[in-house]
Formats: structure tokens, sequence, C-alpha cells
């Protein structure tokens, strides 16, 4: 049989299974085990939660390779290509490398049929079990109990926060979400969360599987104070360790103190200034992501942010306000239909001075009339688009360099961005060799 390219094996994993979503662990279990693929390096980070899974991932996976440990990164989901969603030591998995795994797969699973994201998992791990790893960071899908992420037992199990998303998965209540979330963590193990008040279904969890629990504003905290954050923990063996004085992040700070937390635990060398910039130095893109570019002969602001739901836009919210332009917020918008429209725009309406929505490429989005006319009902100013890019278009036409452009409210948003950059540095390259 002719070999599939990368991309013919994502059309074919989307056709594989009945339903692209069909929560639970058995078939991912049956296939793991055929294929020995239970325990994909020696150290294995899970983390879950409602947001900040992707930094906290970032985090954690750099601060182990400053010390020299070879790391994977299971991730999702990808923004331009899939192979962000594996990473092998900082790179980016390989085309033949993916499609190697998915052969494998496709092979072992026999007459079992796996969704989408459960080959692509468990592809992941077969890759991080042939590259001999020192440690591997996983991030959970959706929930924790039910992904396939959880077929892994972790050392360390991580939940960054508790919102209420994904409902039709994992109830309506921080209660449930919490519950599905703490099914990560296993006997005897550390168990990590940054939310400041979880649930008490995720403490009764701990409680009966006996974990060593280490929670934020209690074993762990941080301090924020103009310019600078400092930061306290404690160790495997109780000793408090502190850090004072670290230069303000571009991704958010409450991830930087939640994975710092779980480094600590790990027992590896601590070097104060080493840790200091490798955190400085860690980025995701689009989170919190800043770029200028040139537009028409001015130099513009763009910041890019995949957050998507009601505790995303409370954050992000929060960040706007301590770093607020010269000039005026316009907002490049778009919104799926299965997320709370009210909930993700309200936090941000004194933020931003004017609104361009637009719907997203995927039969799931909003369509930009519905989120205008409830932006209009708030009383933002809004104008209509018919793409995230004629959007971003409208908004580079009217703002100054004072200005700043804010993309945000979901990931198809931020890569017909990403792919609008991508377009415009082409362009501007190309005039450049023929100018």
């Amino acid at each position: 049989m002719t070999q599939r390219t990368l991309g013919e094996w994502l059309a074919y994993l989307e056709q594989l299974h009945p339903s692209a979503i069909d929560m639970g662990l058995e078939r991912s279990q049956q296939v793991a085990a055929r294929l020995g693929l239970g325990r994909p390096a020696p150290r294995v980070i899970t983390v879950t939660g409602t947001n900040g899974k992707g930094s906290t991932c970032a985090f954690v996976a750099a601060l182990l390779q400053a010390q020299g440990l070879k790391v994977g990164v299971y991730s999702s989901p990808h923004l331009l290509r899939y192979n962000e969603r594996v990473q092998l030591n900082g790179v980016e998995a390989t085309d033949e490398q993916l499609c190697e795994a998915f052969a494998a797969l496709d092979a072992g699973r026999g007459e079992t049929s796996l969704t989408y994201f459960e080959m692509g998992t468990l592809a992941a791990f077969w890759l991080f079990e042939r590259e001999q790893l020192d440690a591997v960071v996983l991030e959970v899908g959706l929930g924790g109990r039910l992904d396939t992420v959880n077929v892994v037992d972790a050392d360390l199990a991580l939940v960054t926060s508790i919102g209420v998303d994904h409902v039709d998965y994992l109830g309506d209540t921080r209660e449930s979400v919490a519950y599905e979330k703490a099914g990560i963590f296993r006997q005897g193990k550390p168990a990590l969360c940054g939310d400041l008040d979880p649930p008490q279904t995720l403490l009764d969890k701990v409680r009966e599987l006996d974990c060593p629990f280490f929670l934020r504003g209690r074993d762990f905290s941080l301090e924020v104070a103009d310019d600078q954050w400092s930061w306290r923990g404690v160790d495997a063996r109780g000793q408090g360790v502190e850090l004072h004085g670290l230069p303000l992040l571009n991704l958010p700070m409450e991830n930087a103190a939640l994975a710092l937390q779980a480094y600590l635990l790990l027992d590896l060398p601590w070097n104060a200034g080493q840790i200091a910039d490798t955190l400085q130095r860690t980025q995701v893109v689009g989170r919190l992501d800043r770029r200028s570019f040139e537009w028409q002969g001015k130099r513009l602001n763009l910041l890019l942010d995949v957050g998507h739901n009601p505790h995303a836009a409370q954050y992000l919210a929060r960040r706007l306000v301590r770093q607020a332009p010269a000039g005026r917020r316009l907002a490049v918008f778009g919104l799926l239909s299965d997320k709370d429209l009210d909930g993700v725009v309200a936090p941000l309406l004194g933020n931003v001075q004017s609104w361009a929505v637009a719907p997203l490429d995927t039969p799931r989005t909003r369509t930009a009339d519905e989120v205008q006319v409830v932006l209009q009902n708030l009383g933002a100013t809004v104008t209509s688009h018919a793409s995230v890019s004629a959007a971003l278009e409208a908004q580079c036409a009217v703002a100054t360099a004072e200005d700043e452009i804010l993309l945000f409210g979901s990931f198809y948003c931020v890569a017909e961005a990403l792919e609008w950059l991508a377009r415009r540095s082409t362009e501007e390259a190309a005039h450049g060799i023929t100018g």
C-alpha cells in the first residue's frame, strides 16, 4: 500500500470512529496495553484545568529541559500544524514521525475503534517511548477522568484552574467540573492545585486517594507588585523555598507558580537565577502573545489570546488593566456556538473601545450578526465582517501606533490571524526582493 501523508492520515482518523468525542478510557486502555504504552517516560506530569494548561505545560517542560533532561510534551488543540501537539525535547514531531506512529497504532488497534483524539494521544505516547525521554508533560484534552491522557499514571497531577466550560461533558457546576479533573489524581501521588478555592469534590478525591496535596495560597503562593513578582513553595521534605524580585512574565504568573511547585517536588537542582531566566524565556503561541507589524506605512500592535470562556476572559481583563496601551484597544472577536457569549464579553467591555466581530472558519461558529446584537445590547461599538481576516484588516485601517488590537475568542480566531500575519510577512519579503 502507498504510504499515507500526514494530511491523509489525519483525514483517515477523522472518519475512523462514529463520533468525534466519545468519552471513556476502555478503548484506549485496550490498545495501550496491546502496544505496551503504559509508561512513556520515567517521570510523568499530567496537567488539567479549565484554563492555563498550555502555559503550565510549557513552564514545566522548560524548567526540566534547563536541567538537561529530554522532555516530551503533548498538548491540544493545535493552531496551524498538527505537529504542534507533539514536542520532542522542544522540537515539533516531524510528519514522518507522526505517520510512523499512526501506522503503528492503526496496525496495533485491531478491531478497536478509536477517535481522532484517542489515536493522536496514543501515537504521542508511542513516539515518547521510542525517544527514550527522561520526562513527559501531558496536557489533558477534556476534563480528566475520562480523557485518553488519563490511561497513564502520573507521578505529579496538576489542576490549573476550575471554571464552568464544556458543560455537555463536564456538567454545569464547578463541583462537577472539579470531580472530572480530580480523576487524574493517583493513590499516594502528589496532587497540585492552582485554584485558590477548589470545590469540595476535588478535596474529597485528594482525601480518598491519600494524595500529598499542594494548594496555591496555602502551600505555595505568588505576590505581584508593580513590575515584579515573588514566589514561595515547599519541597518534598516540607522545607520552604522562596524566590524574590522576578520580572513580570508575558504568560500568566499563576501558572508559573504552579509549575515551580511541581518542579520543586521533582527534587532537581534549584538555581534561582537559572529558574528565573527560564521562566522569562518561556513563550506559548497565541497566549498573551504580543506582536508588532507594519500596515500601510504604520507600525501596529497586536495581542493574540485563545481565551474562549468566562474564566479566561476575566483573567485577560485583569492583565489588560495592568498593561494598558497609550491609545485605544480595538477588539477582533469570534466565538464558538457552545461558548458563553455574555460571560466572555462582559469582563472586557470596559477595556475595549470598539469591536470588529466575525464568524469562525468552522460549522460550530456563532454568526457575526448574533455576536454583534449581543454586544450592541451591552452598549458596545461594533462592526460585523465576513471573516476574522476582514475584521482584523478593518481594525488595522483605523488603528494608530498608540493603539492595541486585541484578537481573541477561540483557537480558530488566533489561527486565522497567524495565517494572515504569515501571508503579510511573505508579501513584504517579496516586495523587498523585487523593490
